[in-house]
């Protein structure tokens, strides 16, 4: 410990109370300035080798590869081993691509050397080159053999047809399978396999083994299902008094038993039933959902129904394979002549076609055809319900008896000629115009037009729930304004010329009808638009010259000042002309 005393002079004076500890920190020498403490010792202190290679694996210097501790006395051999063989060029790349030329002397050389390869190795076409030069000299070429001499067997006629007898060769193939069995164990289909058993002992019947005790009444299953334990367990008997017993099976479920608790006291048979069974009902789940009348009722009609359709798939193949025209099996049908087929009509056809059908199923099949209910099938209800009416179309000749338009007609086709004639009994027409259809765009093929039966089941039905706000006396819903855009803009006219862009339908886009059925034209790449297009008078003059119409300049000036005026600027398109050209001729 350090103490400073002040003295009488007013001088301090350092005095070290404890001279003999050691001061701490370190004893600069007389003459060390700070350029002393910068300087580098050298030379260094040298780590030693076994801390050094042990510092190398774990803290290696910057740049020094990493080497385990325990191969750092290995020698290197990683650095100078190499391996494989090193190849050393024959010839530089420069004297392959430019290389020096050849005197007349090395070119003599050089074929001289070849010319034995060329005689040895080539020769010219169809001969063989020469191989002598490669052969010893004591051998004699021409007659010279190698290889050993196969004997010579027999013919392939004599294996495939030997001229043996049918047991001989049966003898040598089962002299052969018996050797194949030997050696490959293999049998026929069939044959039994030789164990090399005794038989001398047994029979071919008998059996082999100690049979398995069997018996039908379960007693092995009866032992396995109850242990020795548990059988042992429950032999002590169990005295229960009576009345629980009694009490027991009446409250708990008896395996193979109906729990009943009355049965002591409820005596009736074991098949009696409780409650009124009620008649069944008229109607069904569909009936109740539709609303359908008393008088309409579907149900415990389903099997009639079934035989309708089967009669009328019977009456319309009979009808397709035996008559040309639905006007021919029509007539076939009108047994009497009055333009209709009634009742004995269709039964007498049916007798025809062997269809025996009773009293009530000949009046479903009345009242399945005859749709406006006058008890006669007319011709159209005939072609809708009785045949395939778009396999058998109406032709023009045909189209005029049914329509009552001339008695006889007779078709003007120049290479065949026939005359129909309308029977003098039928007082009216048969069908009318509008009740005749194209077949096809187009065409002057006719087929008449679809009849719809009367639904007995209502087409749309309103409820509560289907209403929006549903009040009594209110709007319907159907009057409410609808919201939201169509997906066919038809409220919108079609631009001249529509951009890439819009992907609007303006309604003159093709459906998936005319692209399941296309028309004759658009395969000829005209569609509907160019019908409709307007176009000038030469224009359609020259349409209808390539076509092949031919038209007199008095009448195509008249159809076209009547086809003119059908458009409020007076612009015709070709179906307009067709049009105002079929009235004008058909007139």
């Amino acid at each position: 410990m350090n103490m400073i005393e002040r003295n009488a002079t007013n001088t301090w004076k350092y005095t070290e109370s404890l001279p003999n500890i050691r001061r701490a920190g370190k004893l600069i020498p007389v003459g060390d300035r700070a350029k002393t403490c910068l300087q580098e010792i050298s030379p260094k202190p040298q780590t030693p080798p076994v801390v050094r290679k042990f510092l190398n694996t774990t803290r290696p210097g910057a740049g020094a590869i990493r080497v385990f501790h325990g191969k750092a006395n290995d020698p290197d051999i990683a650095s100078t081993l190499v391996h494989g063989v090193s190849s050393q060029a024959s010839i530089s790349g420069g004297l392959v691509i430019n290389p020096p030329p050849k005197t007349i002397y090395q070119q003599r050389l050089h074929q001289l050397s070849e010319a034995g390869y060329s005689t040895n190795q080539k020769a010219p076409l169809g001969r063989s080159h020469d191989q002598s030069p490669g052969l010893p000299n004591c051998l004699d070429i021409g007659n010279a053999t190698f290889g050993v001499k196969s004997p010579k067997s027999a013919a392939a006629g004599v294996i495939i047809n030997p001229p043996k007898s049918a047991e001989q060769v049966a003898t040598e193939a089962q002299e052969g399978h018996q050797s194949y069995i030997r050696s490959h164990n293999a049998y026929f289909v069939s044959e039994q396999v030789d164990r090399k058993y005794k038989w001398s002992h047994y029979g071919k019947d008998g059996r082999f083994g100690v049979p398995t005790p069997h018996h039908n009444d379960g007693r092995s299953v009866s032992k396995s299902l109850h242990w020795l334990c548990d059988t042992q367990k429950h032999n002590s008997a169990k005295f229960v008094s009576r009345r629980c017993d009694d009490f027991r099976e009446r409250t708990q479920p008896q395996i193979g038993k109906v729990h009943d608790p009355i049965a002591d006291t409820l005596k009736v048979p074991a098949g009696h039933t409780f409650g009124i069974l009620m008649r069944p009902d008229d109607f069904g789940a569909g009936d109740l959902l539709h609303s359908t009348p008393p008088a309409e009722y579907q149900k415990g009609t389903d099997r009639r129904r079934t035989l309708v359709s089967a009669v009328r798939q019977h009456l319309k193949k009979v009808n397709f394979h035996h008559f040309n025209s639905l006007l021919q099996a029509f007539r076939h049908y009108d047994k009497k002549g009055q333009g209709v087929i009634d009742k004995e009509d269709l039964q007498d056809v049916c007798h025809q076609f062997n269809l025996d059908l009773s009293g009530p199923m000949l009046d479903d099949l009345m009242e399945y055809c005859d749709v406006d209910k006058d008890g006669l099938i007319n011709f159209l209800e005939f072609a809708n319900f009785l045949n395939w009416k778009d396999k058998m179309p109406i032709s023009k000749v045909e189209q005029r008896i049914l329509t009552s338009e001339c008695k006889t007609s007779t078709a003007p086709d120049n290479m065949q000629r026939e005359t129909l004639t309308v029977r003098p009994a039928a007082s009216e027409a048969l069908a009318r115009p509008e009740d005749l259809e194209p077949a096809e765009v187009g065409s002057m093929l006719k087929t008449p037009k679809t009849l719809n039966r009367p639904r007995t089941i209502q087409d749309r039905f309103i409820t509560s729930s289907s209403l929006i706000r549903a009040v009594v006396g209110g709007l319907p819903t159907t009057d409410y304004r609808m919201y939201g855009t169509p997906t066919v803009r038809t409220d919108l006219a079609a631009p001249r010329i529509k951009r890439v862009s819009d992907s609007t339908n303006y309604g003159d886009q093709t459906t998936a009808f005319d692209l399941l059925y296309p028309t004759l034209h658009s395969l000829r790449g005209v569609h509907k638009e160019h019908f409709f297009c307007p176009r000038t008078k030469e224009e359609i003059a020259d349409i209808f010259r390539n076509v092949g119409v031919s038209i007199s300049a008095e009448t195509f000036e008249e159809v076209w000042k009547l086809a003119s005026m059908r458009h409020p600027t007076g612009d015709v398109c070709v179906e307009i002309f067709r049009d105002v050209l079929k009235e004008i001729q058909a007139n």
